[in-house]
């Protein structure tokens, strides 16, 4: 069996399963929230902090931004990795959005449980 040291331990498969698992996430999530507005009939400010104050909501927000950022890394490393041939722009594309991914976890994180 031939080893590829480009896939830094990656996979197809891990690749689609992660593609799916993170598509069924924000699924899951959208529904939560398509629930939220009909079971509630007029949303306000309070009844809108209130909702993302409880504990399941901000687990779910978190979870539904983990995913989304999963599905953005990989959508943006499959793209580099076929469209940017120069290896040394390849790379910095890949660390800059790497970055950004991550801030924006980092800063999703911190908006969802207010710290």
């Amino acid at each position: 069996m031939v080893n590829n040291v480009a896939t830094v331990g990656r996979s197809g498969i891990h690749d689609f399963i992660l593609i799916r698992a993170s598509a069924i996430i924000l699924a899951a999530y959208v529904l939560y929230i398509l629930g939220f507005f009909i079971t509630t009939p007029e949303v306000t400010y309070d009844i809108w902090q209130g909702f993302f104050s409880g504990l399941c909501t901000k687990v779910a927000t978190v979870l539904a931004l983990f995913s989304l950022l999963v599905h953005a890394w990989i959508g943006v490393w499959q793209v580099l990795s076929d469209y940017v041939k120069p290896a040394l722009l390849r790379g910095f594309l890949q660390f800059f959005f790497a970055v950004l991914l991550l801030t924006y976890l980092v800063t999703g994180i911190l908006t969802v449980w207010g710290v």
